[in-house]
């Protein structure tokens, strides 16, 4: 199974597969499922917007028979982004998923609220980081390197465009997850947000190089 797949770029075919897999790894790199009402949302915010406003930047790990089992989408740069997530991708899905009334009471609304302030993906920390990433793999299929081909690729893609460096927001209690970072050679930033989350960063050398 593992000796045919391979990383390709992004096709819209792929959308169906890609919010399927943030679904299934979204919660501390679990299936979100039984902890959300509606896991739609999750793809929503983590996952299409990203091959909507910046595709260039969107590849998939290929089972080898045109399936998508995991995959790395970013942007070059997220001010750029958050801006055209108000304006271009948030009018989409806004009544679909609407904002909270009052501080949030489920996960549903933790992540409404999330939908609804694209402006938090902007911290003044992370400014020399102007990129920005996420990465999942369903669980069959990590542990065989096919994350740091992903990574490879995407840092890879990050610099034929100039982009110095590349910064990530992980649950901290993903431990799995940070290990993986770590081996790549990301490196901690604090920046302040919350202890529920972590911020990494490194530059978009060759990972092994950080």
């Amino acid at each position: 199974m593992t000796s045919t797949a391979a990383v390709r770029p992004y096709r819209p075919g792929d959308a169906p597969a890609l919010d399927d897999i943030c679904i299934r790894t979204a919660h501390n790199g679990q299936d979100a499922r039984p902890v959300y009402a509606d896991p739609d949302i999750l793809p929503v915010i983590f996952a299409a917007p990203y091959v909507h406003l910046d595709p260039g930047l969107a590849f998939v790990l290929d089972d080898g028979h045109g399936r998508a089992v995991g995959y790395i989408l970013g942007t070059a740069d997220t001010p750029r982004f958050a801006k055209e997530f108000r304006t271009e991708w948030l009018p989409r899905v806004a009544d679909r998923h609407p904002a909270p009334d009052g501080p949030p009471g489920t996960p549903d609304e933790v992540m409404a609220g999330l939908l609804h302030n694209p402006e938090r993906m902007i911290v003044p920390e992370l400014a020399a980081y102007p990129a920005h990433l996420h990465i999942d793999l369903l669980p069959e299929w990590q542990g065989r390197g096919h994350g740091r081909a992903l990574m490879r690729t995407f840092l890879r893609a990050l610099r034929e465009r100039g982009v110095p460096a590349v910064h990530l927001v992980m649950a901290t209690a993903n431990t799995p997850a940070r290990a993986f970072y770590d081996r790549m050679g990301f490196h901690e930033i604090e920046a302040g947000i919350s202890g529920d989350v972590t911020c990494l960063g490194r530059t978009t050398d060759e990972p092994g190089r950080p």
